[in-house]
């Protein structure tokens, strides 16, 4: 841990400055997970080692519940499932995710203390709960996970486990654990719990990122196998002494609206910039100005009423794989918020979604860019979820066939990603790939345009080859351009 040392941060509590100057992209510290599991409904679809989804994974003939990519996940997971496995068997069926990961925690500080390396800065006992701040509710859900935790954990009446300490390490868990994505960073797959990486204190405009590298398992020698880490990242310049934070919570959300999740979620007061002086809401809820006009008080709380409807009714739509039906809605939006209003936002990026899924591209692809272009206006220049919105609204105009804008949103997120991800992580190199790609198809584009859009048609088609070659000879016309690049 060379980059960092723990200070006090005040009312904060502790905390973690960096001792040398950082640029961005650099990694400031790995962390392996203390421990981790996947989401029960997620627990036959994705490896229970590396978090990684895939297809026809193999089970655990034991306990029938881990899943693995293969034997060499399954054998790297032992030390961690052992145990698991046999109160699997003994209870007669997996707990909750919660459960599981309160009882890996508890097997790894029984196994290695709550310390398990030199580059880990505090104990995981030392890691705050909360649990006297939790509300009514909050603490009937946590004795009603205690009492799980009692059923599954094997019997010692030697060694009983105190309930206190049980709600103690659920405590934890709630406010400290962390989200673990899938090797592609698109879906929510587990969660875990990273000790250093709790030491990092919250900020609305963060100057560092955290990701999942989940390790590299391939390798025929066991020795040269790596174990899934979360990495931080530095999203800009950041100068010896200086507190290193994150993101809890997305920024896309009023200034008030964020302090109230962090409020219930982490039980304290934020406190940044952002939030004290309101930066950014007057833009998350601004109207649209015409020419010497703007539309009223009343008419922008009519049409935020009805934005408020339409999401609820586009979620549902989403569901019945039909878009159409909340569609007319859209111009009394369009003509009242600004392109940075929350709503628009999420309706519009709802719409592109939906939209290519339909294979419906060109209108996809003005929606999303709109929708990049209101999220440039309001997130950190090298946030991670600005940078997979514009990858996004790049292969949209990509599939639209407006390559010239596609190959330039797609070099624009490589950028940020390269911050954010690292140019080894699986979502950099599949954007390396597309940038490539999208790069060959614009000098064909510049070159002969029209032997491009017969190209892509063809492929947007599936044409055979003969047909192809039936068009005034366009393989031969599509290789001697690919010959001149």
């Amino acid at each position: 841990m060379d980059n960092v040392e723990v200070f006090d941060a005040g009312v904060k509590g502790r905390g973690l400055k960096a001792t040398r100057d950082l640029l961005a992209g650099d990694v400031v510290f790995a962390e392996p997970s203390f421990s981790a599991v996947v989401f029960d409904s997620l627990s036959t679809a994705v490896c229970h080692n590396c978090f990684r989804q895939q297809a026809n994974l193999h089970r655990c003939v034991q306990c029938k519940f881990a899943h693995y990519c293969d034997r060499t996940c399954q054998t790297a997971c032992w030390n961690e499932h052992k145990k698991e496995c046999a109160a699997i068997r003994s209870s007669g069926s997996a707990p909750s995710e919660n459960v599981r990961l309160a009882a890996r925690m508890l097997w790894r500080i029984q196994r290695d203390t709550g310390v398990v390396s030199d580059g880990q800065l505090t104990s995981v006992d030392e890691l705050v709960d909360h649990v006297s701040d939790l509300t009514d509710e909050d603490r009937e859900e946590l004795q009603i996970d205690v009492h799980k935790f009692m059923d599954f954990w094997p019997k010692n009446p030697r060694k009983p486990q105190p309930v206190e300490y049980i709600s103690h390490i659920f405590g934890i868990i709630k406010c400290n654990a962390f989200t673990l994505s899938d090797q592609r960073g698109l879906q929510a797959v587990g969660v875990g719990l990273f000790p250093n990486l709790c030491m990092v204190n919250h900020d609305c405009w963060p100057n560092c990122t955290v990701i999942l590298n989940h390790g590299n398992q391939s390798a025929l020698n066991p020795a040269l196998h790596s174990k899934r880490r979360i990495e931080l990242r530095a999203l800009e310049k950041v100068a010896e002494g200086v507190e290193l934070t994150v993101s809890y919570v997305d920024f896309l959300n009023l200034s008030a609206e964020r302090q109230r999740i962090l409020k219930k979620q982490y039980h304290f007061n934020c406190t940044c910039k952002h939030c004290t002086e309101h930066i950014k809401d007057d833009l998350m809820m601004a109207a649209k100005e015409g020419e010497g006009s703007k539309p009223s008080a009343e008419l922008i709380k009519q049409v935020t009423t009805a934005s408020e409807e339409c999401l609820e009714k586009v979620a549902k739509c989403r569901l019945q794989g039909d878009f159409h039906g909340v569609s007319c809605l859209w111009d009394f939006i369009e003509n009242v918020l600004a392109d940075t209003h929350l709503y628009k936002l999420r309706l519009q990026s709802t719409a592109s979604e939906v939209l290519s899924y339909m294979h419906a591209f060109a209108e996809a692809a003005a929606y999303s860019r709109k929708t990049i272009d209101g999220y440039m206006a309001l997130h950190h220049p090298t946030n991670a979820q600005l940078g997979m919105a514009i990858m996004r609204a790049g292969v949209t105009h990509w599939h639209a066939g407006q390559i010239e804008v596609g190959h330039e949103l797609i070099c624009k997120a490589y950028g940020i990603l390269l911050i954010t991800h690292g140019p080894n992580h699986p979502i950099t190199q599949d954007l390396e790939s597309m940038r490539r790609q999208t790069e060959m198809e614009l000098k064909m584009f510049k070159q002969n345009e029209e032997v491009y859009r017969t190209m892509r048609e063809a492929a947007l088609k599936k044409q055979p080859a003969k047909a192809m070659a039936e068009n005034s000879s366009t393989e031969e016309k599509i290789e001697d351009v690919s010959r001149k690049q």
